[in-house]
């Protein structure tokens, strides 16, 4: 099995910074795509930013410009780097992958337990 692990978020005001990881761990054969999504109370789990192996990315058009993802191949590791915060960013952010482990022969999508960013106005 693969194990998705955030950390970073917490409380900061708009226009600040926080930093994302999520280490993945396990057994790990190969990890394809990774990537960031968020939940706010009330609303859908919506995709931020996605990452590939090879390290081309893709952002929501609210993020652009503000948040950068990056990933540590060697450490199983993505982050997400966010600026300029907004209040209407405030959700549980998830980190997802997609990873195969040694003891299976197909891909399979794999979810952190979330982290809470709250951006004060």
């Amino acid at each position: 099995q693969v194990q998705l692990v955030e950390s970073g978020g917490g409380l900061v005001q708009a226009g600040g910074s926080l930093r994302l990881s999520c280490a993945a761990s396990g057994s790990i054969f190969s990890i394809n795509g990774m990537g960031w999504y968020r939940q706010a109370p009330g609303k859908q789990r919506e995709l931020v930013a996605t990452i590939l192996s090879g390290g081309s990315t893709g952002y929501a058009d609210s993020v652009k410009g503000r948040f950068t993802i990056s990933r540590d191949n060697a450490k199983n590791t993505v982050y997400l780097q966010m600026n300029s915060l907004k209040p209407e960013d405030t959700a549980v952010y998830y980190c997802n992958a997609d990873a195969k482990s040694r003891y299976s022969s197909n891909f399979r999508n794999y979810w952190g337990q979330g982290t809470q960013v709250t951006v004060s106005s």
